[in-house]
């Protein structure tokens, strides 16, 4: 399995809001956690194309990290600014 519980704590840590593994819940930390999916995701759909249900997934998954991003942005300008710095994201 590519997400175990070790890698989980891993990005919870690096990238939450209180950089600890127990901060699940914090709009960084699912953004982190989304974009180490989409990445997974997306090298697997360029090896399958025809995998439609993974396409669909990884759409939903986007929009997902959309909405926080969002939320983000709506909220605190300056997280969001970090997150974005922080996992290399553009807008």
């Amino acid at each position: 399995m590519y997400l175990n519980k070790e890698k989980k704590e891993e990005i919870f840590t690096q990238h939450g809001r209180e950089k600890k593994a127990t901060d699940t819940g914090s709009a960084e930390s699912q953004i982190a956690l989304f974009t180490y999916r989409i990445k997974h995701l997306t090298e697997h759909v360029k090896k399958n194309h025809k995998d439609h249900v993974t396409t669909r997934s990884l759409t939903r998954l986007v929009g997902k990290r959309r909405g926080l991003l969002d939320y983000l942005y709506a909220r605190d300008i300056e997280r969001y600014r970090a997150i974005i710095k922080e996992l290399g994201l553009r807008k």
